[in-house]
């Protein structure tokens, strides 16, 4: 064990979670590759958690972000800040929705966290939807609308929240269905939820679950619960924090796989536009937004340096069209993943969009979840040069890949050869 890793293990809360047995520092990272405290290189399929979205180190952000730190670093929201207003412009065209106000935050948890407080506020209900298997936070709310047992420790809430069939595609009682009858069964189960409660203020879902292990929906199953949704007046929340910003390659926004009635009333985000900064935040329509009956600030929301991080970063990614290259390099990248998974016995289902990819595994010839595997798998993986991330529902059992949208072709060629040589390892 590492001095550092004792130093860790004195001051540190025992469930803050370290990946691999022998815990990883890392000192460095350039484009896609990050280095460790051992001196090794390491191609990096995960980003801090989808969180270094374009590039490490990348000379726009990072030039960015030194020069607005000369200048100014902190003001709060009780004063004019010209990058937050910048940015708060180009992100509200972006979303989609009408008339849109932008209130931005620290992580999305955050983000989330002011979301339910717009929802339920305005709505005047503190009944939420949510999605079995999600994922969206650490704060004692968010906890409470996660449907992850691994990553809700307490029952306690201040929310009355009931969970909704649908975010799982390949699990589960409709699990055997085609994709349209599997949407008319979840939006009858959401008919029927409905008609045993009280109205709930809103119902809250990640277009791709992150945590949950990269699982989603047939396209169009929300645009279907929009439907039930407005016939009751039910708010309809977005989740993008990982799904945002072009990463599943097809769209800007995971929400628009299911935009066939309109934008969210809310959208939250957070994680890839900082690039590593720590940035979050919500969009809502102005009605939405300004519902609030109190005063309400934010001392780091909106912070003049993760705002010029957030610019610049924006900036590239849409000026090199990295959404084109996540929808390229991601599918090239998921034919290999898929090539890999068919010869091995312990692979359930390779899925996903873009750059963002989970391998599901089992153990070989049953469907029962072998987190061990996952384990194992993320070890090998690291000794071959991999750093990639695991997740799943309450078994963990889910490897979960999300490069930087920068990833090229000779990357995802390289971190496939590893991957598969890793997985050969669990058979």
């Amino acid at each position: 064990m590492s001095s550092l890793h004792q130093r860790h293990l004195a001051v540190s809360p025992g469930w803050l979670t370290l990946y691999y047995k022998d815990p990883l520092e890392l000192t460095h990272g350039e484009g896609r590759h990050v280095w460790g405290a051992d001196g090794r290189r390491y191609l990096d399929f995960f980003g801090g958690i989808l969180t270094t979205m374009t590039a490490h180190a990348l000379p726009e952000v990072t030039k960015a972000v030194a020069e607005q730190a000369g200048r100014i670093i902190h003001s709060s929201t009780l004063y004019l800040n010209r990058p937050m207003v910048e940015l708060a412009e180009r992100v509200a065209t972006l979303s989609g929705i009408p008339d849109a106000r932008v209130f931005f935050t620290t992580s999305g948890t955050e983000a989330n966290d002011t979301a339910l407080l717009l929802a339920t506020a305005y709505r005047r209900s503190n009944q939420i939807l949510a999605m079995r298997n999600s994922y969206h936070g650490r704060s004692f709310s968010a906890v409470s609308i996660t449907g992850n047992r691994a990553w809700s420790p307490t029952s306690l809430s201040p929310l009355q929240t009931l969970y909704v069939h649908g975010g799982v595609r390949t699990r589960g009682p409709y699990a055997h269905l085609g994709d349209a009858e599997f949407t008319a069964a979840c939006v009858a189960d959401l008919e029927d939820l409905l008609g045993h409660t009280r109205t709930p203020a809103a119902l809250i879902a990640e277009p791709i679950q992150g945590v949950g292990g990269f699982t989603s929906p047939p396209d169009g199953l929300y645009a279907a619960f929009r439907r039930v949704l407005d016939r009751h007046g039910v708010l309809w929340i977005s989740d993008e924090v990982q799904t945002g910003w072009g990463r599943t390659g097809k769209h800007f926004w995971g929400w628009q796989a299911h935009g066939e009635n309109g934008p969210p009333d809310i959208l939250t985000f957070a994680k890839g536009i900082g690039n590593g900064m720590s940035i979050g935040g919500v969009v809502a329509r102005a009605e939405v937004m300004n519902c609030l009956d109190a005063n309400s600030i934010s001392t780091f929301g909106g912070s003049p340096v993760t705002m010029a991080a957030g610019l610049a970063n924006l900036s590239y990614l849409l000026e090199h069209d990295l959404q084109g290259n996540a929808r390229r390099v991601g599918g090239l990248l998921m034919e290999r993943l898929r090539a890999v998974g068919a010869a091995c016995a312990s692979v359930r289902e390779v899925r996903g969009r873009g750059l963002m990819a989970g391998i599901e595994l089992v153990k070989p010839g049953t469907e029962e979840a072998n987190p061990e595997a996952a384990t194992a798998v993320l070890e090998a993986a690291r000794d071959g040069g991999l750093l990639i991330g695991k997740g799943g529902g309450h078994d963990t059992s889910v490897l979960r890949i999300a490069p930087p949208l920068s990833l090229t072709v000779r990357e995802a060629e390289e971190g496939a050869e590893i991957l598969g040589a890793a997985l050969r390892t669990v058979g």
